[in-house]
Formats: structure tokens, sequence, C-alpha cells
């Protein structure tokens, strides 16, 4: 038993000691752990394979692009389970609760920070203290990791030994408002050590990746005690599963109001300074339609092998044929997506560039022709929402290009070549042919990228103020305006809150609607942040699914019976093989295509519905046997609320 824990909260402790398989490097057999992290050179080296743990774009995958599957914004070709309540299981090990990569930073800090200040450790100053401010970072972005899917989770700042009583106790989870103000702290420290540019340019984390990840990480815990309060998910309630453990638990600031203005400060004084710092890039509002049309910088940034030349862009992962380090994001940007497909809501979300949502518009052309449901609306859906006879890429280069955008084809019986929604996204897309070629893509990856900044302080200032003041309402106005969209008032005062709920979750937070300023606060971070990760957190920290636990709700594509189906292009490319309730939705259900309601036997074929204790994932029983010394009931540890401590039970 106290060989399993020490596993668990040691694993990567021991593997630290090995050192030479996660660091890439061959050090001489002979050279001991503290021997080896005495160079400048070889702290760097331990601190750059923590980059490892940030999303970047896998060889075989499109990428961070599919980060929205399993929300309202994107469908993958397999429904998750998390909203088909009861097939969430709690499992018997593995799970969100462990410890690697967070004890790989604590032997981190166990063999440097005293021997860089007592002098032991050669090379340039400066440059150590770039790196340890970079594993400050990494065990700030660990920890939030944690955060996200447990919240309680236990503080570790150190390498402990062996002994199992020690273990055990060093289990206890904290709660988790204590957890976000360690994350924080952790950034302070960061930002203490980091340089203002990193040494590597924008490939290396600097000073304000550290800002607006403090301003991220606040942002969510604010906005989590604000929309949970009153429930089990927060530190204080009677019903609160760590209130055994924390019996009349007081929190820092005095109470959980006190709390949620804490952070939501943090947020906002955080996120002006890389607000104020960092201009946004450019965009024309036109898609270049041919090699010969005028570039668009903001279509570009986004799949440019180079992304070293925008402001925007805090930090970026390079890629690089010779070196072997590659992408697969050029051909699936330029196909189906790899099966991730954009939802109706999402599509919906974008409003007119006058402003106007869609249903307030007499310029709206409808959905009933494909090809034409970008005309006249935001530049981000034109630019980033792929229609019939778009122009792919400059050249063919293979077998494996798309030189020009086909009509979709929904009944693939390969799920990465299939259209999953009808609609697909070319976010990451570079008009280089070879580019499209099986894993040779070297579209660099986004990271952090200042617009964020924008988003947060917008939204930070009007939940704790309930109102937008000037600062907000000037970044505000910069988004719409590299959007080339009208007044954020128009959209505003011309929002239909019945209408919006419909569809999208951003509109509900505890199972009521919100007001029509914030849901147009959090409809331009998705319609900004589109693909690139947000959602799923977002519609979290909101609580924004309780309406589904007794509202299903249907997952839509595109038109598909009122004109579609009976396209001959469209047909061509279907292998005139439209069969309802085989292989697409039945007209009568819906003229819109419903990729989940086909075959009856799909878990959300009624559609997606929730559960409460979905928000926080559940913790492992092998974790409560372990700390329980075989008998879970006597854990340190308390579930997480709605879960059962038995492995193979779906919640409550």
């Amino acid at each position: 038993m106290k060989k399993t824990l020490y596993i668990i909260l040691g694993a990567a402790m021991l593997a630290a000691v090995g050192c030479d398989d996660f660091l890439g490097l061959k050090p001489e057999s002979s050279l001991s752990p503290d021997q080896y992290l005495t160079t400048d050179d070889n702290v760097g080296a331990y601190a750059t394979d923590l980059y490892n743990t940030l999303p970047v774009h896998g060889e075989t995958s499109w990428g961070v692009w599919t980060r929205d599957a399993g929300t309202d914004n994107m469908a993958y070709s397999n429904p998750s389970d998390c909203f088909a309540p009861g097939y969430w299981k709690v499992g018997q090990t593995g799970g969100s609760y462990s410890f690697t990569e967070i004890y790989r930073c604590n032997y981190f800090f166990d063999n440097v920070l005293e021997n860089f200040e007592a002098g032991k450790i050669t090379g340039d100053a400066d440059n150590i203290r770039h790196y340890i401010g970079e594993v400050y970072f990494f065990r700030a972005n660990c920890y939030f990791s944690k955060l996200k899917a447990l919240g309680d989770f236990p503080i570790i700042t150190y390498c402990p030994g062996d002994n199992f009583e020690d273990l055990v106790s060093l289990s206890v989870r904290r709660p988790r408002n204590e957890v976000a103000r360690f994350i924080i702290d952790d950034l302070d420290h960061a930002l203490q050590y980091l340089k203002e540019s990193a040494p590597n340019g924008t490939n290396r984390i600097s000073k304000d990746c550290a800002r607006l990840l403090k301003s991220r990480v606040a942002l969510y815990e604010g906005t989590w005690l604000k929309y949970f309060k009153g429930t089990a998910f927060v530190p204080g309630d009677a019903a609160w599963p760590g209130a055994a453990t924390y019996p009349d638990y007081k929190y820092p600031s005095g109470s959980i109001d006190d709390e949620i203005d804490f952070f939501l400060s943090v947020a906002m004084a955080e996120s002006k300074i890389v607000a104020d710092k960092h201009g946004l890039t450019p965009n024309t509002g036109i898609f270049q339609s041919g090699p010969e049309e005028p570039k668009n910088e903001y279509f570009d940034m986004f799949g440019n092998p180079d992304m070293s030349g925008y402001d925007e862009v805090l930090l970026w992962k390079a890629y690089s044929v010779a070196e072997g380090v590659t992408n697969s994001v050029v051909e699936f940007a330029s196909a189906a997506n790899q099966g991730y497909g954009t939802t109706k809501s999402m599509v919906d979300a974008f409003v007119m560039a006058d402003g106007l949502p869609i249903y307030a518009s007499s310029d709206y052309p409808g959905d009933r022709d494909i090809r034409k449901i970008t005309e006249g609306r935001d530049s981000r859906a034109e630019l980033f929402i792929k229609k019939p006879g778009d122009m792919n890429l400059h050249s063919e280069g293979g077998p494996e290009s798309f030189p020009v955008e086909l009509y979709p084809n929904l009944v693939n019986s390969t799920s990465s070549m299939k259209y999953t929604t009808g609609y697909a996204l070319r976010k990451g897309l570079n008009f280089d042919g070879a580019q499209s070629n099986r894993n040779k893509s070297v579209a660099g990856c986004i990271v952090f990228r200042a617009v964020e900044a924008y988003l947060n302080y917008m939204e930070a200032c009007f939940e704790k103020t309930g109102a937008l003041d000037s600062d907000a309402e000037k970044y505000w106005n910069a988004i719409r305006e590299r959007a080339c969209v009208g007044s954020f008032q128009t959209t505003i005062e011309n929002t239909n809150m019945p209408i919006e709920s419909r569809t999208d979750w951003g509109a509900w937070s505890a199972g009521t609607t919100v007001d029509a300023t914030l849901f147009n606060i959090r409809r331009e971070r998705r319609c900004e942040l589109m693909a690139e990760g947000f959602r799923n957190d977002d519609v979290r920290r909101w609580r924004s699914m309780d309406q589904m636990i007794n509202t299903p709700y249907h997952v839509y594509g595109v038109n598909l019976w009122d004109q579609l189906a009976t396209n001959p292009e469209f047909l061509e490319v279907n292998n005139n093989n439209l069969k309802e309730g085989e292989n697409v939705s039945p007209k009568a259900f819906s003229k819109y295509f419903a990729p989940y309601h086909i075959l009856s036997n799909n878990h959300v074929y009624d559609g997606y519905r929730w559960n409460m204790a979905h928000y926080l994932d559940p913790i492992a029983v092998q974790h409560f046997l372990i700390t329980g010394s075989g008998t879970a009931s006597a854990s340190t540890l308390y579930q997480n609320p709605g879960w059962p401590m038995q492995a193979g039970m779906g919640a409550e």
C-alpha cells in the first residue's frame, strides 16, 4: 500500500531521477540528478521539456482546433458520454487525480532553487532565473487543469519521502478557491523570475503569458464561485463534500462574495496590462479567394508556419519538416476537420455585419443554400466557415489535398473524412498545397494570444460591477472593429433572449437565462475563440447546462431537407445514398441534419441530457482505497458531488 501511494504521489520524482527519458537528452550514466541540474543549459532543458504539457497540434490530428468538441460549438462523429447520464462512470483506476506533472515541477524546485541562490548553478544567471519562472508557470498551469477537472485538490510544493503516514496527510484535498489562490501565487513567483521578453522570442513563455494565464484562472474561479454559490460545488456550503474535513470553513477574503470580488479584481488587473500592451492583428474582412488576391493577416495568423511577426500572438509552437516535427492541420482544415463538425448553433451565433442578430435582420439570406450562409455577416464567419466552391489550397500538392471545397459528405464511412454536421472550419489553413499531405503541415500552433485579455477584462468587469467601464467598451469596440462588425450596442438592443436560449448554452447560468449584455459578452468570446478550446471550460464555469437536466438538447448541423438534399452536386459527393434513419436523420424530425438522431441505439439519440455531477470529474476508487488503507470509507479523500465511491457506477 505504501508503495502504491508513493507511485501515485511521487511518480514524476522517480522519472526525474532517470531524467534522460523525458528530457530527450542523454547525460552520462554516472551523472547523478543533483549534479545534472547544475548548469544553465541543463536547467533550461528541464524547463523546455515541460512545454510538452501545453496543448499543441498533434502529428496526425487537426490539433487544438478539435477542443470545442462536446459542446454547443462542435460535435465529434461519436458523442461524449458526458451528455448521457449513467454512461460516464467512476473508474477503478486512473482519471484526473494524478500528480505526475506537478511532481516534475516540484523535483525541479527541490534541486534548483536553493542551489541557484547559493550560486552553485553555472551559466547565465538571467537565463536561469527565466527558466525558474517558466517552471513556476508550468506548475500553475498543471494545477489549473486539476482545478477545472476536480475542484478541491491537494497542494503539494515539494517531493515527499516514502513515509506512508506523511503521504496520506499530504493527499488531503484543499478547498478549490485556495487552489486557485495557490495558482495565482505561483504565477506571481513566475512574474518575479521571468524576463519581460523570453530568450527565444514568442516560442518561450514571457511575463505577459503569465499575466494572461493569471487573468484566465482568476476569471474561471470568480465566475465558478458566483454561479455555483449555494451548492455542493463551492467550499463552505452545507452540502459541500469537504464540510467534514473543513467544518465552519471561512474564506480568506471573509465571505464567498468577497472571494468572488477578489478573483474578478485580479482578472481585470492582469488582463488590462496585457490588453493595453498588445494590439490586434488587422483583418481585411475578405477571404483570399485566389493566389492573386490580397492576403488577410488575421486569417493567415492561424495557419502561418512563422507566427513571430504577430504582436497578438504571445506564445506559439513552431513545426519543421527538416526536424521531423510536423502536424496534420492543413490536411484536415482543407478536408473534413477529422470528423469534428461545427454546429448550427455556432454558425447562428455570428451576427450580421451591421451588428444585428440574424433573426432581427431582413438581410440575412437564410440557411437553405449552404454557399450563402455567411453573406453579409461577421467577417469571422466568412473567413473561418467553409462553403462549397471556396478555395482551400493554392496548389494540389498530392493525393490528400482538396484544392476547392466540395459539398459536405455526410455519409462517409471513414469518420475522419465525414462531415459530422455538414459544417466545417478552415481555422489553421494555409494555402501551401504541399502541407496538405499527411503529416506534412508545419502550420504553427497558437498557445496564447492577446485578444483573450480583451475578452477576460470585458467579462470580469461586467461580472464584478454589472456594467462596462470605458476600458471594457474600448476593448469590445476593438474586437468588433477587427471583425468588421457594427456596434455591440446594436447587438445588445436587438437580442431576443428566448430565441438565443433555444440553442446557445451561453444564454444560461444555473437554469436561468442571463442578461442580454452578459450574453453578448459571452457570444463575442464564443465567436472570437471558436475552436480554440475555450468553450468546454466556459460553459462549465458559467454553469450553463442545468437546463438540460430536464430538457434535452439536440445538436443540429446544415439545413438538409429544404434544398441541399436535392442538389445534384451534394448528392454526387454522397454517392446518391441518403437513407433516412440509416445514415441521415429523418426529415420528419427536423429539416436540419441531426448527427446523433439517426440510429436509435445512439446514447444521445433523444438529445443531450445533463447531470449536475458532470460539472466535475469523479475520483477513481483506487485513490480512496490507497489513502484509506484498503477501506474507501476510511480515506482522507472525499468524492466529488453526486459521484459514488464505487467503480463502474454513474453519477447519482
